[in-house]
């Protein structure tokens, strides 16, 4: 009698606290082997439990669970669908000018570089995102991936269909003779398979996230251009719910460091990408410095008409001298 007694008080407090916890959904569209499960989401999720006692959980909700259209991610924890997003604020550029100035050239050389540019810009970027900003972070360095064309020289560029993630790359890209066109990351094995496109700019950790070792042949190890910034985002609703307490905690498990991890984690990513391009047979292009300044040369005049263009209430050339620290 005694044991089963002991049982249910166990039992019922362990209900008690199941109950008494709040826990929040995280909403990501890439499956659970992401490297930002293991460089953010789990991190994130872990750090929260263990400063709030397991008082604040969070239930994660990935493979595009709750959104299967990466552009929409941001709107969905607008509307309330999910209480956290990851999303890419270059997908919906028109209302991120401010941080999407990461994205031109010559801002950053690396993820974790870039990821310190927009920490030192965060005080100017938070003002665009209606939520609570959790971590902001860059991914990668782009490469450029093709199918058919390898890229050595500016003149390969010609007539190339490229993918950007921004409209921020467009005119540096089109400055080298290319088309540019904005899609996805969730689309861009297929459509490099089938000619839709005939490039990719992208972070080199996509090369295994994505697969794209399938339909590429070439990667052209540096292509003119910084990262894509990177957001994880809470419902200003969900937040301003929170006890003050809870705000604590939820603050304590998303200081920068967290930013910083996930950088880093993009960084190590990126390098395994090259090296799943290798392995996978794919030919590794290195750009010589005399290349590199024909290709610099030849966006010059789009990258100073864009210094000039508004990001909010500042040009595009104010918010890069911050976010370079000048």
């Amino acid at each position: 009698m005694k044991r089963t007694i002991a049982a249910v008080a166990a039992a019922y407090l362990a209900c008690t606290c199941a109950a008494s916890a709040k826990d929040m959904s995280l909403a990501y569209w890439m499956g659970p082997k992401h490297p930002m499960n293991a460089g953010l989401f789990e991190p994130f999720a872990e750090k929260l439990a263990e400063v709030s006692g397991g008082e604040m959980t969070v239930t994660q909700y990935p493979g595009g669970a709750l959104n299967t259209a990466p552009p929409k991610q941001y709107s969905i924890m607008l509307s309330g669908v999910a209480d956290v997003v990851f999303a890419l604020p270059g997908y919906t550029s028109d209302l991120f000018p401010k941080t999407n100035v990461i994205s031109f050239p010559g801002v950053c050389e690396d993820a974790v570089e870039c990821t310190e540019a927009l920490l030192r810009a965060k005080s100017e970027l938070e003002d665009e995102y209606d939520a609570k900003l959790l971590a902001i972070w860059a991914n990668d360095k782009p490469v450029l991936i093709t199918r058919d064309t390898p890229v050595r020289t500016l003149e390969d560029l010609k007539g190339l269909k490229i993918r950007v993630a921004t409209k921020e790359s467009v005119s540096s890209v089109e400055a080298m003779g290319a088309s540019a066109v904005a899609q996805p990351a969730s689309v861009l094995n297929q459509n490099l398979a089938n000619g839709v496109i005939d490039g990719i700019m992208i972070g080199a950790s996509a090369i295994a996230s994505f697969k794209l070792h399938e339909p590429g042949k070439y990667v052209t190890t540096w292509f003119p251009s910084s990262a894509s910034a990177l957001i994880l985002a809470m419902n200003k609703g969900y937040y301003d719910s929170l006890s003050d307490q809870e705000k604590a905690w939820v603050d304590a498990a998303a200081d920068e460091s967290l930013s910083r991890a996930a950088g880093q984690a993009y960084q190590r990513a990126g390098e395994n990408g090259l090296q799943v391009a290798a392995d996978n047979g794919m030919e590794l292009i290195e750009i010589s410095d005399e290349e590199k300044a024909r290709f610099n040369n030849a966006i010059a005049d789009a990258m100073a008409a864009s210094m000039q263009e508004k990001a909010g209430d500042k040009t595009v050339g104010e918010i890069m001298a911050i976010m370079k620290g000048e």
